[in-house]
């Protein structure tokens, strides 16, 4: 298949090759999830623990209802009750989890480098659903995808990221997913949340949105990452809507076609317009969520193969 990854940490580790071929196999997981019958084997007799240090809605319950319909067994651990909170460390954690041999590990954690951690202690295939402000490989995909299916390619487009770029994974993973696959990426919003050394990230950074927006095929808002600022780094949500919000004066210097995006949850009337984000012409916000679960079903799928192939071929390793 092309795809020899053990673990999903970041896009930082995907080769060009291995991008296309998980996408390839999450347009087939599209088709099954659109169909009567939604469910695979591929995953059948594994078993699947999601671990989120961190509240999720969408991709928690995405990555559940990817384990499921691929047939595996799957647990979602109830972090804010577990033995992290009675002073357990994340190392302890994973040795005790690796006792029970599960397959698959979803991991979403507050801090960092915490999931890379986590997959050096494991005996099985490690998710990165989300680490501090480091990176969210699964949305960059499901990005990716929702891209590709509305533009028909993933090369050659000016793609606009706008917002709370400084504390935001999903930005960086995208930065990193459409650098390489040959995109142009600028980055809209104000100073003060823009990440230290923008200038090796090898994107073009504007304060404007109209000068920014100018010619893009695809609109990418941001959510204010309120919760990771230890300061004042807007002057208020309203002057911030009135500056960087997407409405449509600002989306109308995109080109006509152009398509808008939000990881959500989104914070209508902040960082967009409730009526651009509804507006079924441009706005594709749903099917990111659609393309989530296809994309999360190929991952695993992907990574299971290479785990039964390595135990196969070595199972004292694996054991």
């Amino acid at each position: 298949m092309g795809f020899h990854a053990k673990h999903l940490l970041g896009i930082e580790q995907l080769e060009q090759d291995e991008i296309r071929v998980l996408l390839d196999l999450a347009e087939r997981y599209v088709s099954l999830n659109r169909g009567t019958r939604k469910h695979s084997s591929a995953l059948e007799g594994l078993t699947q623990i999601n671990m989120f240090f961190e509240a999720s809605t969408r991709t928690q319950a995405s990555f559940e209802i990817a384990g499921k319909r691929l047939g595996a067994d799957v647990m979602n651990m109830a972090m804010q009750a577990s033995s992290i909170r009675k002073g357990e460390t994340l190392i302890d954690t994973a040795l005790t989890l690796n006792a029970m041999h599960p397959d698959l590990l979803v991991v979403r954690h507050p801090h960092s480098g915490a999931v890379n951690l986590l997959a050096e202690k494991v005996n099985c295939a490690v998710l990165n659903a989300g680490d501090g402000r480091h990176e969210h490989p699964t949305q960059a995909l499901l990005d990716a995808l929702t891209i590709r299916r509305e533009k028909d390619r993933l090369q050659r487009l000016t793609v606009a990221i706008c917002g709370d770029i400084a504390h935001s994974r999903v930005a960086r993973s995208n930065i990193l997913l459409l650098g390489k696959m040959e995109n142009r990426v600028r980055l809209v919003g104000p100073p003060t949340l823009m990440p230290a050394r923008i200038g090796e990230f090898g994107v073009e950074v504007f304060d404007d949105m109209r000068e920014g927006l100018a010619g893009a095929d695809v609109v990418m808002m941001l959510r204010l990452q309120k919760e990771r600022m230890d300061g004042a780094f807007i002057p208020s949500a309203r002057e911030y809507y009135h500056r960087w919000g997407l409405d449509a004066e600002k989306l109308s210097h995109a080109k006509d076609d152009a398509i808008v995006m939000h990881p959500g949850p989104m914070n209508r009337g902040v960082e967009i317009d409730g009526t651009i984000a509804d507006d079924i012409n441009r706005s594709v916000i749903q099917e990111q969520v659609e393309m989530g679960v296809a994309v999360r079903m190929a991952a695993m799928d992907l990574l299971a193969r290479n785990l039964r192939a390595a135990k196969a071929g070595n199972p004292e390793r694996m054991a």
